[in-house]
This record gives structure tokens, C-alpha cells and sequence, in this order.
């Protein structure tokens, strides 16, 4: 099968587009998790949640896109089929607003299941960020390749994504996509991984939107997989991701969640009753990414 990463074309399976490899067999071993973490820079967990109530969190989502005029009014509602006009939507805020009007989403990804698990892998007890980011793609919408401690690097650089898709997520409706090795990629972690977006203004914050020139100059393969509810993937700041387009007439419904040691130092702009965020990005002209590579020299 075909799918896409930005303008780029790629056949799944193909030496382009690897699969992603799951961690279940060691699910219970917490040495090993951390060293295939340590390894290959990702944990994939199938059934990591309760299939049920990750549904039930997407039916949240679909309904309030419905109150929106963003579904397609033809199509049964649990299909989140996308309207006319073609608009997604992004709800990033603090738990406690996404609380009043999603509150199986926050459970989802805050609840104590999840807590204790990151308490075992990180040693310790954890902590989630209060912001959340969930998000619905609508068709041919996809995201750069980017690491994330651009966005979120004031605190410990030790923070971890966990990326859930809120629904079974073929490929070609826009799946998670890593870059194999990315996390040694030393260059670009001294150059662009030292960015902030919200001090230095670059536009967007994506490296490149070409997946094939990172590969060409640096090495790394690209990886996804299909998903179904109840998967989630978690993954370091410097891991370079991006996404398949969403190549379907329905929503790609997702959440990025954070989370870190309690007792490491904090971003506080994702954290508290009402997180600030990007108080800065992007409020006055910006730098453009092509002009900050150029003088990074990557």
C-alpha cells in the first residue's frame, strides 16, 4: 500500500518505511523496558489501555466535533466522518478545562494505571504534565519531522511523549512516524535540539517536511505501524517524528501526553490550573526554519 509523508511517496513494508516493533513481550520486565527504550528510542505497547474507555474518550471528541458543524451529517456519528469544509481541531489546554468537557480522556491518560507505569520506568514518582494535547486531523493533514524538546525543554531534558491514537488508526489515515536512530543525531541535537521556540520565533518549529533529505544527510529510517485503540507509544524529546497524511474521509483523532520525573526540574508553561503555553511563538514575524538551518550549518 502506498502512503504518504508530506509530499514524499512510500510503499509500507518497503526498506523506506519500516515497521515499528512492539515491546509486549517485556511489558512486566522493567530492566528491559528501559533498555529497549534506551536502544531503540521508543516503547510500542499494544492494549497499553483499556480498549472501552479509549473509545469512549474518541466519542468525546467526535461529539464535540459534531457540535462544531465539523462532521460530515450524512454519515452515522461514530464514524467522525470530516464535513465539507475540512477543518480539524486541536483542544490543548490544561486538565482541568479539558476535565469539564472530556473527562474519560483525562482519565485515559492521567489515571492511575498509567501513572504507575511510569512510575516503574522512570524509577520514581512521576509526573504528567497538566497540558494536554489532543488533536483531530482532517484529510491531507500530516506534521513535520521534528523533536520535541523545541517545544518543551525549560524543565528536564528527560521527559517522555506518549502519542495514543484515540481509535483503531490505519496507517493511511496518519500514524505516528519516527526516525530510527534520530536520537544520536548529535549535529542536529546541538544546533536545532537547543531551540525554543517560544525565544527564538522560528516558524513552526518543524525541522524539515521533507522526510527524505533528513535520511539522505543524516541517516535514520523511517518507522509506523497501524494502530488500534488501546495502543499508545512513548518515546524521548530527541526523537525525531513526524506523521503519514490522513488519506481518509475520516478523523485521525489522537493525544500527546507528557510525562517525567516529579522530583526533576519542570517546563512551567505545561503545568498548573491554567498552563501559560507558547506565550511567545509566533505573536511577532518569524524566523523562518530554513534560515536558522543555514545558520547552524545543518
Amino acid at each position: 500500500m502506498k502512503v504518504q509523508i508530506g509530499s514524499r511517496e512510500y510503499d509500507t513494508g518497503s526498506a523506506g518505511l519500516a515497521e515499528l516493533r512492539s515491546s509486549n513481550d517485556m511489558i512486566n520486565d522493567t530492566e528491559a523496558l528501559r533498555a529497549r527504550l534506551e536502544q531503540d528510542g521508543y516503547l510500542l505497547l499494544r492494549g497499553f489501555h483499556d480498549r472501552e474507555q479509549v473509545l469512549e474518550a474518541r466519542m468525546e471528541f467526535v461529539r464535540n466535533l459534531h457540535s462544531m458543524g465539523r462532521l460530515d451529517s450524512g454519515a452515522p456519528l461514530e464514524e467522525g466522518r470530516i464535513g465539507p469544509d475540512n477543518k480539524g481541531g486541536i483542544w490543548g489546554s490544561g486538565a482541568e478545562q479539558l476535565k469539564e468537557r472530556f473527562p474519560t480522556f483525562v482519565q485515559l491518560v492521567s489515571g492511575p494505571s498509567v501513572m504507575a507505569f511510569f512510575d516503574r520506568l522512570l524509577d520514581g514518582p512521576s509526573m504528567t504534565y497538566d497540558y494536554k494535547w489532543p488533536r483531530a486531523v482532517g484529510r491531507g493533514g500530516n506534521t513535520g519531522a521534528h523533536y520535541d524538546i523545541v517545544y518543551m525543554g525549560r524543565g528536564t531534558p528527560n521527559v517522555y511523549t506518549m502519542w495514543t491514537p484515540l481509535g483503531d488508526t490505519p496507517i493511511e489515515m496518519g500514524t505516528l512516524t519516527l526516525l530510527l536512530g534520530s536520537q544520536h543525531f548529535d549535529k542536529i541535537k546541538e544546533t536545532y535540539g537547543r531551540l525554543d521556540v517560544d525565544r527564538d520565533n522560528v516558524a513552526k518549529g518543524w525541522f524539515s517536511e521533507d522526510p527524505v533529505e533528513i535520511v539522505e544527510k543524516y541517516g535514520g529510517q523511517w518507522a509506523t505501524t497501524s494502530f488500534e485503540a488501546g495502543d499508545a507509544i512513548i518515546f524521548g524529546m530527541f526523537m525525531m517524528h513526524a506523521s503519514t497524511n490522513n488519506m481518509t474521509d475520516r478523523y485521525r483523532l489522537s493525544a500527546d501526553t507528557r510525562y517525567q520525573l516529579a522530583s526533576e526540574p519542570v517546563d512551567e508553561r505545561w503545568i498548573g490550573a491554567k498552563p501559560k503555553g507558547h506565550y511567545a511563538w509566533q505573536k511577532t514575524p518569524t524566523k523562518s526554519m530554513e534560515d536558522a538551518r543555514k545558520e547552524w550549518g545543518v
